[in-house]
């Protein structure tokens, strides 16, 4: 593999589609640990998408020689500071996506933010004392907060994004 930054960033990308494709032929297949596989293929392409946005941002970084163009995470990068008071036109881009919470990159970081929260038991109400001590439970799993075609899309936009900053950032 050539040590170009555009590469792991392409290879991040690829890995995102992997689990992806994994993650449908789990929810196809139905089987009996489809859920399991579900949630592994989930997580598996946060974690690659989020390593394909910071590879962009150390593509863009480094092609402009920022001072932190090797920082560990995106979210070092995409931040507003007085520091860089005025970044290049790609990373205010992302900047300005991952600021408003609606945009899919802010929806992304977040997703891949709670990756690494501790997992909560659902709020209960209080019990009231007179109903019976045997409480039925349901063993279907409620729907996930995230589902395949929204992760594809934001890998789509993430890859259309790179493609389009790497024509701005080609020298001629």
């Amino acid at each position: 593999m050539a040590h170009e930054l555009y590469t792991r960033t392409n290879q991040k990308i690829y890995f995102a589609g992997l689990a992806l494709a994994n993650w449908r032929r789990a929810e196809e297949k139905g089987a009996m640990n489809a859920p399991g596989l579900i949630q592994a293929e989930r997580e598996a392409s946060l974690f690659h998408l989020y390593g394909a946005l910071l590879g962009l941002c150390h593509e863009v970084a480094g092609y402009y020689r920022l001072p932190d163009a090797s920082a560990p995470r995106a979210e070092l990068l995409l931040v507003r500071s007085p520091q860089h008071a005025s970044p290049s036109p790609e990373l205010a881009e992302l900047i300005e996506l991952a600021e408003h919470s609606e945009t899919w990159l802010a929806q992304l970081l977040r997703a891949y933010a709670v990756l690494f929260e501790p997992p909560r038991a659902p709020a209960k109400a209080k019990t009231d004392p007179t109903m019976p001590l045997i409480e039925a439970v349901s063993v279907v799993e409620e729907v996930p907060a995230l589902s395949r075609e929204e992760i594809e899309s934001w890998r789509s936009n993430l890859k259309a994004l790179a493609l389009r900053f790497r024509e701005l950032l080609t020298e001629w």
